[in-house]
C-alpha cells in the first residue's frame, strides 16, 4: 500500500487532514547465515529487507494516544499520562513498551497522537514484524521529542521494551539489523559487544526468497532453553582445556577438532561442533561476498541448513522438505532454514529468470509432500528505519 493510501485510510480512521501528519518506515529482516550463534558469542549475518512497517504519526489535543493498525482489529486510546500502566496483550504492547524505555530516558511522551501502522511483514514468519514495530516507534518518537537519534540505541531501547514490558525475552539481532540495515548491504554483527560492519551484497540477477512453511512453531522455547544448555555444558568442559575460553564460538575449528572428544555426551558434542563451525562459515561467507563469488556463499547457506538439522536439531520436516525442493531448481544457488527453527521461513539465492518457477514448483511439491500451504516473498535489501515524509 502506498503512502498516500496509508494517508486516505489515517483520515478515514481519525478524521482531518494529514498535513502535520509524519510518515516514518522500519523493515523485516533476514537472517542470511549465522544461526544460534548469538548466545554463543559468535557472529550473525542479518540484513535488512525491502518490505516492513509504515507509521503515519499526527499529534493531537486532548491527550489521548490513539493506536490503530490496519493488520490488527484492535485498537487503544490512553491518556498520555497513562501510557505503560496497563499491558493489554495485543499487538499495542510493543510501541507501547517502546513509549515506556523512552520516559525512562527522559523523552516521556507529553501530548497526544494519532497513530496508524500498517505492516507487510507477514505475522508469525520469523521475519521480525515485532522489532519493526518497535524500532519505528522508538525513531518516530525520539524525532518527534527532539532526542538524538542513535540507531544503536534505538536498538537497544526496542529490545528492552520487548523483554521488560512485552515479556518476551528476544536477543538484539533483530533490533539490530531492523535499525542499522542498509540497501544492498548485509551486517556483520556480534550481538554481545555490537561491534559490526557493512559488507556489501549485491546479488545482480540472483534474487532472495523467502519461504514461509506456515508451520507453528510449538517447540521454540523448551528448545532453545534444552540447545543453549548443552552449549553452556560443552563450553565447560572446553574450558578446561582452552582456559581463555568465553564463548564456544571463539574456537576455531581445528581447536575443536583437538579438544572434541573431552566431551563424552555425543549430542552435546554435536551442538558444540555446530556453532564452531556455523561462525566459521559466517566469516567464510564474507570473505565470499567481497570477492563476488555468489555461488559460494550459496553453498555456505547449504551446509548451513545440514549443520542445522543434523548436529543442532532445529530444524523440521517442513523445513527441511522446502530446502530440498528448492535445491533442486536448477537456478537455486543455495537454500537453508532461517531464524530459530521448528518452523517459520527458508532462505534462498535463486536466480531472476527461475523465480517463478522456483514459486510455482517449490509450492506445489511442498503442499504435496506436507499437505501446507507455503507463502514465498521476493525481496532485496533495504535500509534500515528512516522518515519518509514529513513536517520538518
Amino acid at each position: 500500500m502506498g503512502i498516500q493510501d496509508l494517508k486516505v485510510k489515517f483520515s478515514e480512521k481519525y478524521g482531518g487532514s494529514t498535513e502535520e501528519a509524519r510518515v516514518f518506515y522500519a523493515p523485516g529482516r533476514v537472517n542470511l547465515i549465522g544461526e544460534h550463534l548469538d548466545y554463543n558469542g559468535g557472529y550473525v549475518f542479518p540484513a535488512a529487507l525491502d518490505f516492513g512497517t509504515t507509521l503515519i504519526v499526527r499529534p493531537r489535543s486532548d491527550g489521548k494516544v490513539q493506536f490503530a493498525s490496519t493488520n490488527f482489529p484492535f485498537v487503544a486510546s490512553i491518556d498520555y499520562s497513562d501510557i505503560g500502566t496497563a499491558k493489554t496483550g495485543e499487538w499495542v504492547d510493543y510501541p507501547v513498551g517502546v513509549m515506556v524505555e523512552l520516559a525512562k530516558q527522559g523523552f516521556p511522551v507529553s501530548g497526544g497522537y494519532d497513530l496508524l501502522f500498517h505492516g507487510e511483514i507477514p505475522n508469525g514468519s520469523g521475519l521480525s514484524s515485532s522489532a519493526s514495530i518497535e524500532v519505528v516507534t522508538g525513531f518516530a518518537f525520539l524525532t518527534l521529542l527532539g532526542g538524538a537519534v542513535d540507531t544503536v540505541e534505538i536498538a537497544l531501547l526496542s529490545q528492552r521494551a520487548e523483554n521488560q514490558y512485552v515479556g518476551v525475552n528476544s536477543g538484539i539481532m533483530d533490533q539490530f539489523a531492523v535499525a542499522n540495515g542498509k540497501r544492498d548491504q548485509a551486517i556483520l554483527l556480534m550481538c554481545d559487544t555490537l561491534e559490526y560492519s557493512l559488507i556489501p551484497f549485491v546479488t545482480g540477477s540472483y534474487k532472495l526468497v523467502i519461504g514461509n512453511t506456515n508451520k507453528k512453531r510449538g517447540l521454540v522455547d523448551s528448545k532453545y532453553n534444552e540447545r543453549r544448555s548443552q552449549c553452556e555444558e560443552a563450553l565447560v568442559i572446553l574450558k578446561q582445556e582452552v582456559p581463555s575460553l568465553s564463548y564456544l564460538a571463539e574456537l576455531k575449528p581445528e581447536q575443536f577438532e583437538a579438544h572434541k572428544d573431552k566431551i563424552t555426551n555425543e549430542t552435546v558434542r554435536r551442538r558444540a561442533r555446530h556453532v564452531v563451525e556455523e561462525n566459521q562459515r559466517v566469516l567464510d561467507s564474507v570473505e565470499a561476498l567481497k570477492k563476488n563469488d555468489l555461488k559460494q556463499f550459496g553453498q555456505y547457506m547449504n551446509a548451513s541448513h545440514v549443520s542445522l538439522r543434523d548436529l543442532y536439531e532445529v530444524s523440521c520436516e517442513e523445513l527441511d522438505v522446502m530446502v530440498e525442493e528448492a535445491q533442486k531448481i536448477p537456478g537455486t544457488l543455495g537454500s537453508r532454514m532461517t531464524g530459530a527453527g521448528f518452523g517459520g521461513c527458508t532462505v534462498s539465492l535463486v536466480h531472476e529468470d527461475d523465480v517463478q518457477r522456483f514459486i510455482r514448483e517449490v509450492g506445489e511439491a511442498y503442499t504435496a509432500r506436507t499437505g501446507l500451504a507455503g507463502e514465498f516473498y521476493v525481496c532485496g535489501i533495504g535500509n534500515g528505519v528512516e522518515e519518509l515524509e514529513g513536517v520538518k
